[in-house]
């Protein structure tokens, strides 16, 4: 244990008995209570007139305010103690604020960084469990203790001599690096998805190519950094092309595929499509596979290279209106127009019906039971389904036939019997020879 660390120790000893250590569990609750005061009244300020472009910045300073404007008052407390009396649990609350500070930005920038999910909480309790414990090992003063141990532990990769300490150090270094490039890039990519002078897919592709480069330039960094040399990525760069050759052909294909689909601008998110039978609207366009949204809310994954070589209906590639036909039938006794017209006067009555292109009524054919009737409308939203609209539209005409009598004919067959007297004569003559018989 260091002289520092056993010095603050046996202060808090002496002092555990005494006004001291009143005074400066006093001046640690009022730096808390003053923290909390400001922090809140800063936070409704800058809610209130904060600009937009500002909000990923007071978003982590919001996170360590409370702690760090604590550690303040703590550390203004102790320099005017310092002159009567010990400060040692003031030195010791400082450096709990400021874990606290760090991990509190930390979790922050991961989710920033990162989507929600369970990985991403237990990750946040990983990084929270390893800064205490970094800070236990300090204020037990057994970190040069630890560091010695880990240097002894050492091995060989080919003639490099490596040891437990150095590779936890290039492991944290390559990690912060790239953190860091991660929030650069997420950084850029908000700038570049709130742009409106690019179009969707064309935003898509270049966040996908700066989180690339940024990762690529921090790990080139990392290594150069930790002392590796990377004119020996040469030898993996080689490999992957192999794999990429053989095994990894179709996740290849897959990928490149997607930057095809971003660049051509053939699907766009919200288009709504058919791929394979499935319909539905593109949700996300990812590097690898593009989510189709059904019209029940089932989200299907489709491989990019499935886009690329196979039959893809685009119903909104140029134009977001989609046709919906409904077939009915009237009996031979209906006056046409006026069934037609009553068709119509369903079909504009509904919301979600267009003007333009306008509802119209087409007799498609003279069926055996009755005349058949096609009724076609358009929708602007069809990514919202049509069985319901067809289900209203439907139900109006029901209503608008029998208020005018307009029936809807069912299937009948007639059916006739020729010769019916000779036929029954042959039948008991038959009967009658067939008695005999026996």
């Amino acid at each position: 244990m260091n002289s520092e660390i056993q010095l603050i120790w046996q202060e808090l000893q002496a002092d555990l008995h005494t006004p001291a250590m009143l005074w400066q569990i006093l001046v640690i609750v009022v730096s808390l209570g003053l923290a909390w005061s400001i922090n809140g009244l800063l936070r409704a300020y800058v809610v209130r007139h904060a600009r937009e472009s500002w909000k990923i910045a007071i978003g982590g300073i919001n996170r360590v305010l409370f702690p760090l404007s604590s550690q303040l008052f703590v550390s203004v407390g102790a320099l005017l103690l310092q002159e009567w009396q010990h400060t040692s649990m003031l030195r010791l609350a400082s450096t709990l604020l400021l874990a606290m500070a760090v991990i509190r930005l930390v979790v922050y920038a991961l989710r920033y960084i990162f989507a929600p999910g369970s990985w991403l909480r237990t990750m946040e309790h990983a990084i929270a469990g390893l800064i205490w414990l970094i800070l236990a090992f300090q204020m037990t003063g057994l970190t040069q203790d630890a560091i010695e141990v880990m240097e002894s532990i050492t091995f060989k990769i080919g003639k490099t001599q490596f040891d437990v300490w150095l590779v936890l150090q290039a492991v944290f270094i390559i990690l912060v690096t790239l953190f860091v490039a991660l929030w650069l890039s997420r950084m850029v990519e908000n700038r570049l998805m709130a742009s409106q002078h690019l179009n969707m897919n064309m935003r898509v592709v270049l966040t996908k190519v700066v989180r690339i480069l940024f990762s690529l330039l921090a790990i080139l960094m990392a290594l150069s950094a930790v002392g590796l040399d990377i004119t020996l990525l040469s030898v993996f760069g080689g490999a992957l092309g192999v794999g990429l050759g053989f095994g990894l052909q179709k996740i290849a294909s897959n990928y490149a595929s997607g930057f095809i689909i971003l660049l051509d601008e053939s699907i766009h998110i919200g288009d709504i499509v058919t791929v394979q039978g499935h319909y539905g609207v593109v949700s996300e366009l990812r590097s690898r596979y593009m989510v189709l949204r059904k019209l029940d809310n089932t989200e299907v994954i489709i491989p990019n290279e499935t886009m690329v070589t196979d039959l893809v209906i685009n119903h909104s590639m140029t134009d977001r209106k989609v046709r919906v036909q409904m077939a009915v039938q009237v009996s031979y006794e209906t006056p046409l127009e006026q069934a037609m017209q009553l068709m119509l006067e369903a079909a504009r009555t509904q919301e979600r019906v267009l003007a333009d292109p306008e509802p119209n009524v087409l007799l498609k054919g003279f069926a055996d039971s009755g005349i058949d009737l096609l009724l076609n409308v358009w929708v602007a939203d069809a990514e919202n389904g049509t069985a319901a609209l067809q289900s209203a539209i439907y139900m109006d005409m029901w209503h608008a036939f029998k208020k005018h009598n307009i029936s809807i004919p069912f299937p009948q067959r007639e059916v006739r019997v020729l010769n019916t007297a000779g036929a029954a004569a042959s039948a008991i003559e038959d009967a009658h020879k067939e008695i005999l018989e026996k």
